[in-house]
């Protein structure tokens, strides 16, 4: 047993569960984003990978409440839950049409190597995201970096030829998870995460 798993081993039960079902969404979100089939059109490639990890912060979150009586989160989660269930289905209804607009190889190869990296980071910081038994806590550590690559995959995706029903969702993804992570950081001083 690791290090990590033998901390765990010590929090109560319900702070194991927590951790096994993030965990769980975690995989799942990992081998979606990575599995995602890449084609001509980064628009397409975008909404591939950004809708398991928008469904990823919607089952993290319906996680959560089972767990936290703090109102504070509960309201970030029950919000997370809102923005990116709307999220889905703008993607969702846009996805064949955006996958008409092409980009050249050069671009495609370009925005497949930043995405790679952001997600590589962002999945490293999840995965090590310090589990202290306090799940309010540990929601936060591990939402943050979830929010923080998503700022930055739709910040590379702007860089790039896309489609144009596709911008107004970036800027809207950088917009409300720059609140979110700001409103968690606030969260985690006021409790002493």
């Amino acid at each position: 047993m690791n290090g990590q798993g033998r901390r765990q081993s010590c929090f109560d039960q319900a702070a194991r569960e927590y951790l096994y079902t993030f965990y769980g969404i975690l995989d799942e979100m990992i081998w979606c984003m990575t599995g995602a089939e890449p084609g001509g059109s980064i628009s397409h490639n975008f909404i591939m990978q950004m809708i398991p990890h928008h469904q990823a912060a919607i089952e993290m979150s319906r996680n959560i409440l089972k767990y936290t009586k703090n109102e504070s989160l509960c309201r970030i989660a029950t919000q997370i839950i809102e923005e990116q269930t709307k999220g889905i289905e703008e993607m969702c209804r846009m996805e064949k049409c955006c996958c008409k607009v092409r980009n050249t190889q050069e671009d495609l190869c370009r925005y497949s190597q930043d995405m790679e990296k952001i997600m590589r980071e962002m999945f490293a910081q999840m995965k090590g995201a310090c589990a202290t038994g306090r799940v309010s806590c540990d929601f936060m550590w591990e939402m943050i970096p979830h929010h923080e690559g998503a700022v930055r995959m739709a910040e590379t995706a702007l860089c790039f030829p896309l489609c144009q029903e596709l911008g107004p969702v970036l800027q809207n993804i950088i917009a409300s998870q720059k609140k979110g992570i700001e409103q968690m950081r606030n969260l985690q001083r006021c409790m002493g995460c």
